[in-house]
């Protein structure tokens, strides 16, 4: 079975300036998970999470470090602290959303998508069409509803 077969195709999205407030309140009138963030064209921009919207109220962790002669060398975590910080600060899609997506096409077989889904813990995954645009969102329910 191919994912266009079980996708939902009309996907629930937002733009870059939506405010951090809207989609939380998005999020929870809607019953859902995570959104895919586009641009006017259509365009996956990234993708926002009920984590990354979690971020808010969590202070981030600071890095390791070590001080030699009154220098501070960061040795462990200061790649993941920046991260951590932006989401903390962050007021709009824009800011919070994580930029890296991980996508799938319509085309795609999905028991290569669900092994996907299961090996790198991701609840929900965009579909790109013969475009390179949004077409789908494919969720761990879609694929459980078709085994029914």
């Amino acid at each position: 079975m191919l994912v266009r077969e079980i996708m939902t195709r009309d996907v629930i999205t937002v733009r870059p300036e939506t405010a951090i407030r809207e989609l939380a309140e998005l999020l929870v009138e809607k019953r859902i998970s995570g959104v895919p963030v586009v641009d006017d064209g259509g365009t996956l921009r990234g993708i926002v999470s009920e984590g990354d919207l979690m971020r808010k109220e969590i202070a981030p962790d600071l890095p390791d470090e070590l001080c030699i002669l009154g220098a501070v060398i960061y040795y462990n975590g200061l790649s993941e602290y920046r991260e951590a910080f932006r989401k903390f600060a962050a007021c709009t899609a824009e800011q919070i959303m994580t930029e890296k997506v991980i996508t799938v096409n319509e085309e795609d077989e999905v028991s290569r998508v669900a092994k996907l889904m299961l090996d790198k813990r991701i609840k929900r995954l965009p579909v790109l069409g013969s475009d390179g645009k949004l077409s789908g969102i494919v969720s761990r329910f879609d694929i459980v509803k078709m085994l029914l």
